[in-house]
């Protein structure tokens, strides 16, 4: 079998992306993920577990907000060189 092209890879990736999303439900196949890197913000903020349960939430979705709010800075960053440059 000859070598697919990166078009050809894309187009084969979109068609198995497109069948599994007809068959699955999109939030079922990403839970697993989605725990993991909400676990990523708890671990971080307290490793220890030694904040009440109240307290280790809220500060993980302020440490959660803060790294997509960090996203969009270097996106919006990364935006402004590429329209600055020649």
């Amino acid at each position: 079998m000859p070598a697919k092209s990166p078009q050809q890879r894309s187009l084969v990736s979109t068609i198995g992306a497109h069948a599994l999303h007809s068959k699955y439900d999109s939030r079922e196949l990403t839970t697993n993920a989605r725990a993991k890197f909400d676990q990523r913000f708890l671990d971080e903020i307290d490793p220890h577990r030694v904040l009440p349960e109240a307290e280790r939430d809220r500060r993980a979705d302020h440490a959660r907000k803060a790294y997509f709010a960090k996203l969009a800075y270097m996106s919006a960053k990364a935006r402004a060189a590429r329209k600055a440059a020649p």
